[in-house]
């Protein structure tokens, strides 16, 4: 099958705006829950420890410590029950992958870098 027919189908499935964060940042993902009739939206907060995929198989996995116990998530990008994901913290990782905080307790667990933002640089004044 032709890559550009392919490209051209998942187009009509994947999200209008991309999501923009990386792995490492410190998120809050909104998502619409069905409970019978009823619809509300639940909030998971966490680090990104993954992305995999691309295209409208794209997903990432989201990694929180709640009550001493670690949770994990896998959310898909293109999913319409992810309705925004927060940026919280943008974290300084060196992986792609952090899969090493699967067996750190406590603070270990959630301690990330976080990434400075970069310095603005001012216009320099004209001088007549």
């Amino acid at each position: 099958m032709n890559q550009a027919l392919l490209d051209k189908i998942e187009a009509t499935y994947s999200r209008k705006t991309p999501l923009k964060f990386n792995v490492g940042d410190t998120v809050k993902v909104h998502t619409r829950v069905k409970e019978g009739e009823k619809e509300r939206t639940q909030v998971f907060n966490g680090i990104v420890i993954g992305r995999r995929g691309h295209g409208v198989n794209a997903n990432f996995t989201v990694r929180r410590v709640s009550y001493g116990q670690g949770v994990e998530r896998v959310f898909p990008c293109n999913s319409p029950f992810v309705e925004k994901v927060e940026v919280e913290r943008h974290g300084k990782v060196k992986r792609a992958k952090l899969n090493y905080l699967r067996h750190r307790l406590g603070k270990e667990a959630v301690t990330v870098r976080e990434k400075k933002a970069k310095p603005v640089a001012k216009p320099a004044a004209k001088s007549a």
